[in-house]
């Protein structure tokens, strides 16, 4: 498989850019970083598949080209489509709204770049740390459990005279002949 070097290079630079501008403020340059990689995956797609054969159908001889990134390719402008115009109605709402298109900061983002290192030490992790034996959980001991399962007489409308596998009289173990 011979792929050209420079189409690597531009992936690269592709994928860089795109996370560059993914990591900006203004939703405007995040817009225009998902499509930059929304391109550069497409190109790495591209140059997965490797050289161009001929169609894979039944019957074709030669070398056949891999009909999978081909697939991925497709899949990948349509997602990356759903997703830009997701980020345009974003935007446009966000423009209606205050007339910017930058995420500013909150409290809580003004409050958490403002601890230091001991603060964070001091916080710990919740992880693990369930003491509480007396936590409920979902579903457990209630009679509105999500799943029941119902048999004949349960429900006059289930017809549950479904074949079953029993034993006859003459599988008790003797004389087969």
């Amino acid at each position: 498989m011979d792929v050209s070097l420079t189409l690597i290079v531009i992936m690269a630079v592709l994928f860089a850019c795109g996370v560059y501008a993914m990591l900006e403020r203004s939703l405007t340059r995040v817009l225009i970083g998902f499509l930059l990689l929304g391109n550069a995956t497409n190109l790495l797609l591209l140059i997965v598949m490797g050289v161009p054969g001929n169609a894979p159908f039944f019957g074709t001889e030669g070398d056949m080209s891999d009909p999978l990134p081909q697939a991925l390719t497709l899949t990948a402008i349509v997602i990356t489509f759903a997703v830009s115009a997701f980020l345009l109605a974003l935007i446009y709402r966000s423009w209606q709204l205050g007339q910017a298109d930058t995420v500013e900061d909150d409290e809580d983002d003004i409050a958490i770049r403002g601890r230091t290192d001991a603060e964070e030490d001091l916080m710990g992790d919740d992880e693990g740390d369930y003491t509480d034996d007396d936590v409920t959980t979902d579903f457990v001991g209630v009679q509105t459990a999500p799943i029941t399962v119902l048999h004949m007489r349960d429900h006059p409308a289930i017809d549950d005279e479904a074949p079953v596998d029993r034993p006859t009289a003459s599988d008790d173990g003797g004389d087969r002949t």
